[in-house]
């Protein structure tokens, strides 16, 4: 009988991705294909994207093709904390380097946003993830 070895995968399709991504970048790749994806994966993509963290992404093929931008870390928030508006600026602290520098991005009833546009329209939320 033939010994099989498993490859464990994580349920989690975020962090994979985004864990993927960072691996991509370290070892000085621009460019990376990803297998399993989502729709709030893309919407997280896109989000990065107008920031200027992924240079580019498109489905072909049921395959994700993601060209990375400007990017320096990004990292799925586990557990996925519920936040209120006053307190996104604690968190903003606890993942963000600077003030100013990176976006976490929240799930909120009116769908995804940085954390910028929660404090702007006054909404709290789920953090989902952060670039930087």
């Amino acid at each position: 009988m033939a010994s099989r070895s498993t490859i464990k995968m994580s349920q989690d399709i975020i962090s994979d991705a985004l864990n993927n991504i960072m691996n991509a970048n370290r070892a000085g790749k621009t460019h990376l294909e990803l297998k399993r994806y989502s729709n709030l994966l893309l919407s997280i993509l896109a989000i990065a994207k107008m920031k200027g963290y992924i240079a580019d992404y498109e489905v072909k093929n049921k395959i994700l093709s993601v060209n990375i931008g400007k990017l320096n870390f990004c990292k799925a928030i586990k557990p996925r904390f519920a936040v209120q508006v006053k307190d996104i600026d604690k968190y903003v602290k606890r993942y963000l380097p600077a003030k100013d520098l990176g976006t976490i991005i929240i799930s909120t009833p009116q769908g995804l946003m940085s954390h910028t546009t929660c404090l702007e329209k006054n909404l709290g939320g789920c953090l989902m993830a952060y670039f930087y």
